[in-house]
């Protein structure tokens, strides 16, 4: 049956990437999905950024000035942006843009999409510890130290639904 599924249907899933539907991602796929999840955080912030020079700007044009963010600021920022997008992306779908890009999505037990607490705590565990997935390299099953306490992972998973509806082992 080539190209199909088993109910006779095409598949989404190329060809090449069949055989990898369903397995635990590996370090430079998720690194490369994290640089592109770190330019989606940079966007966001620099959007916020310009949003509030816009907002000082109206409020007093003759006396704006552009906003100046000291260190402890942008990093608090960066954090919570990270934060807020890592948890609503997982909760949502399992995915964020870089995980889509790569073909990736985070999944818990049984193969399911997190919940908002699950999402927190993985997204939290990702933003305080981001060299966790280092851990891939040398553990088992190519989990972070992440998956490892929380028991998630993060597959391959080309289908265009959501993961609820395909589990994962």
């Amino acid at each position: 049956m080539s190209g199909g599924t088993a109910g006779g249907g095409v598949s989404p899933v190329p060809r090449e990437a069949r055989p990898y539907q369903g397995r635990r991602a590996g370090l430079v796929t998720r690194l490369v999905a994290a640089v592109l999840d770190g330019a989606v955080v940079g966007v966001l912030l620099a959007a916020g950024y310009f949003g509030l020079a816009g907002l000082l700007f109206l409020v007093d044009p003759r006396g704006f000035s552009m906003p100046r963010a000291g260190l402890v600021f942008s990093l608090a920022s960066a954090f919570v942006v990270s934060f807020l997008y890592l948890t609503l992306a997982w909760t949502m779908s399992g995915r964020t843009y870089g995980y889509l890009v790569m073909g990736l999505r985070v999944v818990g037990r049984g193969g399911r999409t997190l919940g908002l607490t699950g999402s927190a705590l993985r997204a939290l565990g990702v933003v305080l510890l981001p060299i966790g997935v280092l851990w891939v390299v040398v553990g088992r099953d190519n989990r972070s130290v992440q998956d490892v306490v929380l028991g998630t992972a993060v597959v391959y998973d080309w289908q265009p639904r959501g993961a609820q509806d395909h589990p994962h082992t």
